[in-house]
């Protein structure tokens, strides 16, 4: 996995976004509204089957307990407004915490696993991958996650739940476009899955995609038309 899009999105997350201002609508939810919002992208799964079996490797775990929540900008958003009502922050703090989490290149996920028997330990080779529901092994169209220890000093990225210390804790940044350089998720597309390897099992959870995240999608989209349009000029005046 490479360097350069973690430390991409940590100088951007610390500049700030790169677009305009969304509506500040979450400045007014109640913890109630702001924690059902924060609910609502967490999902629960496991990676291996119940009936799993180590073998000779006792050191590793049966299976893994996992959770997942994407952290939207909805999410980011009322984490923030949580993180402003138990502390009593000003408006602009809150806007502060929102601006350094919130980045559209890239989106994130915090995946949460708890191994079940063995070491206790989570291997280091463990992959992540977000695609359209469905894809299967060997199709193009998914996008390798890469873990990013260093998102857990922002705030508005914790979730809205209350940590469990059980499971370990992974944010995991995945760019909004493929490696061919194409939209994550088509128009035709409407849920995304993730996809968690740990050894030779495998876990899947699942989420309707939101607005927000079709919205910069496109925006993507439309950023890189321009440049494809002047190299298509190009290649025909040669």
């Amino acid at each position: 996995m490479h360097l350069i899009p973690i430390l991409l999105f940590i100088v951007i997350a610390l500049l700030g976004p790169l677009t305009n201002a969304p509506q500040e609508e979450y400045l007014t939810w109640t913890a109630k509204q702001a924690e059902q919002i924060g609910k609502s992208m967490r999902v629960s799964g496991r990676v291996g089957s119940i009936f799993g079996s180590r073998g000779l490797s006792t050191e590793r775990a049966l299976n893994y307990k996992l959770r997942a929540t994407w952290l939207s900008p909805e999410v980011i958003r009322a984490t923030a407004r949580l993180e402003q009502l138990r502390r009593r922050l000003s408006e602009d703090q809150v806007r502060t915490l929102v601006t350094e989490a919130d980045v559209p290149e890239f989106t994130v996920i915090l995946v949460e696993l708890d191994p079940n028997e063995g070491s206790g330990v989570i291997p280091l080779d463990w992959v992540a991958l977000l695609q359209p529901k469905g894809l299967r092994p060997g199709e193009s169209g998914a996008t390798v996650g890469i873990s990013t220890p260093k998102l857990q000093e922002f705030k508005a990225l914790s979730g809205v739940v209350e940590r469990n210390y059980d499971y370990d804790r992974f944010w995991v940044v995945f760019p909004l476009v493929t490696e061919e350089g194409k939209p994550l998720f088509s128009d035709s597309v409407v849920d995304a899955e993730l996809c968690v390897r740990i050894h030779n099992m495998e876990g899947k959870v699942n989420w309707r995609i939101p607005e927000s995240i079709r919205a910069r999608l496109a925006a993507q989209v439309k950023r890189t038309q321009p440049e494809t349009g002047r190299n298509h000029e190009s290649a025909a005046r040669r």
